[in-house]
C-alpha cells in the first residue's frame, strides 16, 4: 500500500507541478533532473508522441508551461493546507475548512485547464490537444516506472 501511495503522490506532483526537480532511478542509477531538464524531456516526449510539428510546438509549449506554473502555485497552496491538517489538536470545523479549501483549489485547477484549452484551440485542433493529453499521461507513467524499484521476483534491467 505504501508503494501505491508513493506512486500516486509522484504522479500528482508531476502532473500538477510540471517542472519540479525530479530524482528517479533509471537503468540502475539515480538520475536528477533540474526543472529545465524535466521540461525539455517533457517537451520532447509530448512533441514526438503527439506528432506536433515544430511550428505547433513553438506555439503550444509557452502556453503549456505557463499553465503548469499556475497549477504548481495552486498545488503548493493545497499542500500547505494539507500540512496544517497534521496538527492533531485541530477541531472538526478546522478540518472541514481545510477540505473545502482544497476542493476549491482543485476546482480552480480544473477551471484553468478549461481556460487554457480554449487558448490551445486557437492554434491546435481538438484532436491534437487530445493527443497531447494522452502523451502527457504517458510521460508521467514512464517517469513513474523509472521511479519504482523492481518488484520482488522481477529481473532488474541490465545496464547498457
Amino acid at each position: 500500500m505504501k508503494m501505491k501511495m508513493k506512486r500516486t503522490l509522484i504522479i500528482l506532483l508531476c502532473i500538477l507541478t510540471g517542472g519540479t526537480t525530479l530524482s528517479f532511478a533509471h537503468d540502475g542509477y539515480n538520475q536528477h533532473l533540474s526543472p529545465d531538464e524535466f521540461k525539455a524531456r517533457q517537451k520532447a516526449f509530448i512533441t514526438e508522441k503527439a506528432g506536433l510539428t515544430a511550428k505547433e510546438a513553438d506555439k503550444f509549449f509557452p502556453l503549456y508551461f505557463e499553465l503548469q506554473d499556475k497549477k504548481k502555485e495552486i498545488n503548493d497552496k493545497a499542500w500547505e493546507l494539507m500540512r496544517k491538517g497534521k496538527d492533531d489538536k485541530m477541531t472538526d470545523a478546522q478540518y472541514e475548512e481545510i477540505i473545502l479549501q482544497v476542493y476549491d483549489l482543485r476546482i480552480e485547477t480544473d477551471n484553468l485547464d478549461r481556460t487554457y484549452y480554449a487558448k490551445f484551440k486557437k492554434t491546435l485542433s481538438p484532436k491534437k490537444i487530445f493527443q497531447i493529453q494522452r502523451a502527457e499521461a504517458r510521460f508521467h507513467r514512464e517517469i513513474l516506472k523509472t521511479a519504482q524499484p523492481p518488484r520482488k521476483g522481477e529481473p532488474q534491467k541490465e545496464k547498457k
